[in-house]
């Protein structure tokens, strides 16, 4: 099939992230992906080689009709968490010979009980040059009867030793040292954390933390700037990293003994990883991240220090950060694992589901 992919940056590039992911997946499998994207600029870092069968379209409001004369029309539209499929491509598309395209709209992840419920449900159109055709909701999730997750094959393979502290020293670690991955917005708990590991380090380990680009870094360097200890040994010793393509993401998160990570794709991405994890999740306004965290905790089954540990992180909780356990943090993260790996992931599922509904 021919798919076209809608996508808007919003401002922390992880739509795009699952949206490459996907089309990347899809292409592999045979098919051919359109990416409409209203910024393709993390594509250079994320994806600087491409991937087969997909090509990368400017998506400007609203599509010219220069950008839209000759497109073979597609057989398949996806937009990706809400985003409004172009009215000029729809309108195109409608007015095209044969069947209707067939129609997603690819949603958030969530461990809410509610994506059972609305997984897979249709939308008549009522409106607009599209008006009388469906459109299906299609939920990612962790359950098997959500959508699944992305995985695409060679992600939840288990590094061997030597691999694994061969991307250890690659990423800087001594072999003493514990290492660790810091992917987050502006965490309630991160002053708190630094200056422990500052001064304990982690397990009685020397920690080598690895700072992901933009905000992350800049939320460092602003609680280094505030908090840093000067009269006492230190512990903790900081890497400010380049951005880097999504493969090379995924296999340092393998690498690390702790990963702390924040929105979507980088979430999934721990999980696959197998390795102890963290997760800050986006804040909204309403408050009803605090929902969906504990959703993902309940079904994480996370121990009671790691429940606590997200709760401060996210600034739910008050109070100091309770220790890191990472032998029991990791046997958890790895149960689920297994669990997810005996699902089928989210590309299998939703092109059965293209399959049966067409």
């Amino acid at each position: 099939m021919l798919w076209d992919l809608f996508c808007t940056v919003i401002d922390n590039h992880g739509d795009l992230g699952v949206a490459w992911r996907l089309a990347a997946e899809l292409g592999r499998r045979g098919e051919q992906v359109r990416l409409w994207v209203d910024d393709a600029t993390a594509l250079a870092w994320m994806a600087p080689q491409g991937a087969p069968g997909v090509s990368v379209h400017a998506w400007t409001r609203p599509l010219t009709a220069a950008a839209l004369a000759g497109l073979p029309p597609a057989d398949g539209l996806i937009e990706a968490f809400g985003c409004e499929i172009d009215a000029g491509l729809l309108a195109q598309r409608v007015a095209a010979p044969g069947p209707a395209p067939f129609w997603l709209n690819l949603e958030y992840l969530s461990a809410e009980a509610w994506v059972e419920r609305c997984h897979a449900l249709p939308s008549p159109v009522m409106s607009g040059p599209a008006a009388g055709l469906s459109k299906w909701f299609f939920y990612p999730g962790f359950t098997p009867r959500t959508g699944g997750l992305l995985r695409e094959p060679g992600v939840t393979d288990v590094p061997t030793d030597a691999e694994r502290e061969h991307q250890r020293r690659t990423l800087g670690a001594q072999t003493d040292e514990c290492l660790v991955s810091l992917f987050c917005y502006e965490p309630a708990g991160l002053a708190p954390w630094l200056t422990q590991l500052h001064a304990q380090g982690l397990g009685g380990r020397p920690v080598r933390l690895h700072v992901m680009p933009g905000r992350p870094t800049a939320a460092v360097r602003a609680c280094e700037a505030m908090h840093r200890p000067t009269d006492a040994p230190d512990w903790l010793r900081l890497d400010f990293a380049e951005p880097v393509p999504q493969p090379a993401f995924d296999a340092k998160l393998r690498a690390c003994d702790l990963n702390l990570v924040r929105g979507e794709d980088s979430l999934v991405r721990a999980l696959w990883a197998g390795q102890p994890l963290v997760w800050h999740i986006y804040p909204q306004d309403d408050g009803a991240h605090e929902e969906k965290l504990e959703a993902f905790l309940d079904w994480l089954q996370a121990p009671p220090s790691l429940r606590r540990f997200h709760r401060v992180w996210n600034g739910l909780d008050s109070g100091p950060l309770p220790p890191v356990e990472l032998a029991t943090w990791r046997e958890c993260v790895q149960a689920a694992r297994q669990v997810l790996c005996r699902q089928d992931d989210l590309v299998t599922q939703l092109l059965r589901f293209c399959t049966e509904k067409r």
